[in-house]
């Protein structure tokens, strides 16, 4: 299973399932990122958090705990 947490700098993914539940989930699903968006990675932070995309036209900065929840492709 590869996850957005796993994605090089540069790389476009889309989401195949989101993983988690509840009130992690819906914070996930209501930054735009839900199953068959494209994500774009920016770039990493040196330490390798946050991880900065672009989802829908927009910067978007995630927590590794939060990347490893959204299966890629």
């Amino acid at each position: 299973m590869k996850t957005l947490r796993d994605v090089k700098t540069g790389s476009t993914v889309k989401v195949v399932k989101l993983h988690g539940e509840g009130a992690i989930k819906r914070r996930i699903m209501d930054m735009g990122i839900t199953k068959g968006t494209e994500i774009f990675v920016r770039k990493v932070a040196p330490l390798g958090d946050p991880v900065e995309v672009t989802v829908r036209n927009y910067e978007l900065s995630i927590r590794k705990a939060d990347a490893k929840l959204i299966e890629v492709e």
